[in-house]
C-alpha cells in the first residue's frame, strides 16, 4: 500500500504529520522541529504494508517515494516538498 504523508505547520518552527490510508488516518504526531522529521517520525512509524509514501506539505503533493528513498533521502524530500509548496502558493497568490 501506498500511504500519504500530510504535514503541515502549527506555528514557527513547529510541524506535525498525519499518515493516512485511502483517507483513513492511521497514526499522527505533532511538535515536531522539522519537515524532515516528520518525514522520518511517519517513516518509522509504517507497518510492513506500507511500500511508499505520498508526500504532502500544506495540502501541496510533492511526490511519491518508495520507503528505502524516504529513509536515505529525507532531507532532500523535505526541501522538495517545501520548495514545491512555497512555488505553488506563490503563483496561487
Amino acid at each position: 500500500m501506498i500511504v500519504r504523508f500530510h504535514i503541515d505547520t502549527l506555528e514557527q518552527g513547529q510541524y506535525e504529520y498525519r499518515v493516512s490510508y485511502e483517507s483513513e488516518e492511521l497514526f499522527s504526531d505533532a511538535g515536531l522541529d522539522s519537515i524532515e522529521a516528520c518525514i522520518v517520525a511517519a517513516t518509522e512509524g509504517l507497518g510492513r504494508d506500507a511500500v511508499g509514501a505520498e508526500i504532502a506539505y500544506r495540502s501541496i503533493i510533492s511526490g511519491t517515494y518508495p520507503l528505502a528513498t524516504l529513509a536515505l533521502a529525507s532531507a532532500q524530500i523535505a526541501e522538495h516538498a517545501l520548495n514545491t509548496t512555497m512555488a505553488m502558493e506563490e503563483v496561487s497568490s
